[in-house]
C-alpha cells in the first residue's frame, strides 16, 4: 500500500530468493514501555485532554515488543537443537493473539491505566470512534492488519498470548 510496505516485501522476496537460510518475522502494531508508540501517546493525550478521536475502522493485533524478543529467543533455542539440514527457513507472522481496532485499543489503554490508579483527564467513554477518512495521514494504512500466525505456532509449537496481557504488562512497567 506504500513505498515502505513495498520495499519491505521486496526485501523479504530477495532474501527468500537468495537461497540462504533465514527467518523473517513480520509483525504489526508494536508497543512497549520504552520508545514512542501508540500506548505512550494515548497515555500522554489522556493526561492532557478531555476527549480524543481515534480511528475505529482499522483492525489489528497490538503486539508487545517483549513478545517479539521472547518468541525470537524461543525459536533460536529450538533451531540450535535441530539437525543442520532441518532449518525452517521462511516468513512467519508474529503478533499477539486476538484483534481490536485502534479505537478499542485506546479505550483499553485508558481503562487499564485508570484501574492501576493513574490519574487521567480522559475517560474511556470520551474516546470517540472516527473513520480513517477523517484522520488523513501521509502514508495509506490498511484497514486490516491482522496476520495469520498458524505457520509460526505449528512450526515451533508456540501458544501466543492475547494482546490484552501484553498491554497489562506494559502498563505495569510504565507505572
Amino acid at each position: 500500500m506504500s513505498v515502505y510496505g513495498a520495499t519491505k516485501r521486496d526485501g523479504e522476496e530477495a532474501l527468500a530468493a537468495s537461497g540462504a537460510e533465514y527467518l523473517t518475522f513480520r509483525t504489526s502494531w508494536v508497543f512497549g514501555a520504552v520508545g514512542q508508540n501508540f500506548v505512550k501517546t494515548v497515555l500522554r493525550l489522556a493526561a492532557e485532554r478531555d476527549s480524543l478521536d481515534v480511528v475505529a475502522d482499522q483492525v489489528g493485533a497490538p503486539t508487545p515488543a517483549s513478545l517479539l524478543a521472547d518468541v525470537t529467543a524461543q525459536v533460536l533455542g529450538q533451531i540450535a537443537h535441530r539437525p543442520a539440514d532441518d532449518f525452517p527457513s521462511g516468513l512467519y507472522h508474529l503478533v499477539a493473539a486476538g484483534e481490536t481496532s485502534w479505537h478499542a485499543f485506546a479505550q483499553a489503554i485508558v481503562r487499564g491505566a485508570v484501574s492501576r490508579g493513574r490519574a487521567l483527564r480522559l475517560s474511556p467513554e470520551a474516546i470517540r470512534p472516527i473513520l480513517t477518512s477523517a484522520y488523513p495521514l501521509p502514508a495509506k494504512r490498511p484497514a486490516n492488519s491482522r496476520l495469520d500466525t498458524t505457520l509460526l505456532t505449528r512450526t515451533f509449537g508456540l501458544v501466543l498470548p492475547r494482546w490484552e496481557s501484553g498491554l497489562d504488562h506494559v502498563l505495569a512497567q510504565i507505572g
